[in-house]
């Protein structure tokens, strides 16, 4: 459990350096790359925290709280609007409201269910006994 933690820990930070850089370049890099990235940063998180839970559960929880997070950008209360407009309240919160940012958060989703089912085909074909 340790070690699938860690490979997960490793993958997030991985997830959110590139996504960090992505918006430092989004001049030659879509934005919607890092919305992307954002969205495989939610499942790889409620794969860490949740991680004796099936795959299932993981795209569901992750599915709501990126919708959930794209939503809130449609509520605008002044202690809010304070925050969003700082580093953390950007890549937290976002500032604005865009139908097509939770299509890219879905897709970041499924690019993290690709690339668990890949690491379980590896880990097998390395590990054969596991089965």
């Amino acid at each position: 459990m340790l070690k699938a933690r860690l490979i997960y820990l490793g993958l997030i930070v991985i997830t959110v350096i590139t996504g960090l850089i992505t918006r430092e370049l989004s001049s030659v890099i879509p934005l919607f790359i890092g919305d992307i990235l954002w969205g495989l940063t939610a499942f790889l998180l409620m794969r860490f925290l949740f991680i004796k839970k099936s795959l299932q559960f993981a795209v569901v929880i992750s599915g709501i709280y990126v919708t959930l997070t794209e939503l809130s950008q449609l509520y605008h209360a002044p202690w809010i609007d304070k925050i969003r407009p700082t580093f953390i309240g950007r890549v937290m919160l976002g500032e604005t409201f865009l139908l097509t940012d939770i299509l890219c958060y879905f897709i970041g989703i499924g690019l993290g269910i690709l690339i668990e089912l890949s690491l379980r085909t590896l880990v097998r074909s390395m590990y054969p006994e596991l089965d």
